[in-house]
């Protein structure tokens, strides 16, 4: 039996992922070679975000809410490195602190992981910052759509980083908002 046949038989001819049942291709979890057990089945849409070659859609992935808990090794580690991936939003991080992965398991899964972004994130002294950090802004902002200024002096904690290095999230008057980091210094 082949690959994609076995893949098949194991998922009920649906994504591994998120459980659609068009466009369906075998996807190989890096860095293993292909064999069943190291390869899962997903859909164009799934392919497409994981590769990188689409933006991802936040509300696609809340699927795995529900495939993070699969059986299936290969399917856990995709879950895995796709909410590492979206970790900067709040259910993400929730998802990524519920899943359990062995020390096998999860070496396996930050070996294929890719950072997207190597450059870091600075602050308006050029002090790289980590997520979690607090921060001061060093200007007032206007936050649109929220219809408030957040002023000069307002510490940020816990922040969070992006794709794009010169913005961080964090929360000011209640509301999580995009800062550029160029207006913020490390508290």
């Amino acid at each position: 039996m082949s690959i994609e046949q076995t893949l098949l038989s194991r998922s009920n001819q649906a994504c591994e992922l998120c459980g659609a049942t068009d466009s369906l291709v075998v996807y190989e979890v890096p860095p293993e070679e292909a064999h069943a057990d190291k390869c899962i089945l997903v859909c164009g849409t799934c392919q497409s975000q994981i590769s990188g070659d689409a933006e991802l859609d936040m509300t696609h992935w809340r699927c795995l809410n529900d495939s993070m808990w699969s059986q299936v090794p290969a399917v856990q580690i995709v879950a895995w490195r796709m909410l590492k991936k979206l970790s900067t939003e709040g259910w993400a991080q929730d998802l990524l602190d519920m899943l359990y992965l062995d020390e096998e398991m999860l070496k396996w899964a930050e070996s294929g992981l890719v950072e997207l972004n190597d450059e870091p994130t600075l602050d308006c002294n050029g002090t790289a910052l980590q997520a979690g950090d607090t921060v001061t802004l060093v200007k007032d902002l206007n936050v649109k759509g929220a219809n408030f200024t957040a002023k000069r002096g307002t510490a940020v904690r816990g922040i969070a980083l992006s794709s794009n290095p010169e913005h961080i999230e964090g929360k000011v008057n209640g509301q999580r908002i995009v800062i550029i980091s160029a207006y913020t210094k490390k508290s």
